[in-house]
C-alpha cells in the first residue's frame, strides 16, 4: 500500500493523487479505510472489493479503474492514514451495467454516480479521458 509521504510527494499543491487499485488495495488491511460506515453492516472485505474491480479492467468498454481519496487523508503525517472516498471509472459502459457488473448492492454501495472531468477538480494524477468515455463515481455515503 501507498505511504502517506508517497501521496504528499505526488500532490499538486492541495490536490490529491487518484491512486490504483494496487497502490491502494495491495497490503492495506485497514478494513475502515474505505466506506467505514459500511464495514461490519454487509461491506465485504478489501479484498473482495478490489477483486471485483480488478475484473472490471477486463471488459473493453472500461479504460481504467482509481481509487479517490477522502480529504481527511493525513497526507502530512509520515505514518498518516490513508483513506478512499470513491473508486473513479473511466468508461462508456451504462451505469447499470457498471453496477450489475460489481454487484454494487453486495457491496453496500449507494451505486454508480454518473459525472464528468469537472468532478476530479480536487485531484491530481488523473489518467487521459479519451474518445467517448466519460467518468463515473462508485460511491457509499
Amino acid at each position: 500500500m501507498i505511504t502517506t509521504g508517497e501521496i504528499a510527494a505526488r500532490m499538486s499543491g492541495e490536490r490529491l493523487p487518484l491512486l490504483t487499485l494496487e497502490e491502494f488495495f495491495e497490503g492495506n488491511a485497514r478494513e475502515d479505510s474505505l466506506a467505514p460506515n459500511r464495514w461490519g453492516h454487509g461491506r465485504p472485505p478489501l479484498a473482495e472489493i478490489a477483486a471485483r474491480l480488478r475484473a472490471l479492467l477486463v471488459f473493453s468498454d472500461v479504460v481504467w479503474v482509481r481509487v479517490e481519496l477522502h480529504p481527511d487523508t493525513e497526507s502530512g503525517e509520515p505514518e498518516g492514514v490513508v483513506l478512499g472516498e470513491s473508486i473513479v471509472i473511466c468508461t462508456t459502459a451504462p451505469a447499470a451495467d457498471l453496477e450489475a457488473r460489481l454487484d454494487a448492492e453486495g457491496l453496500r454501495s449507494d451505486g454508480i454516480v454518473e459525472s464528468d472531468e469537472s468532478s476530479l477538480d480536487d485531484a491530481c494524477g488523473i489518467p487521459p479521458v479519451v474518445g467517448h468515455e466519460r467518468i463515473v463515481f462508485l460511491v457509499w455515503d
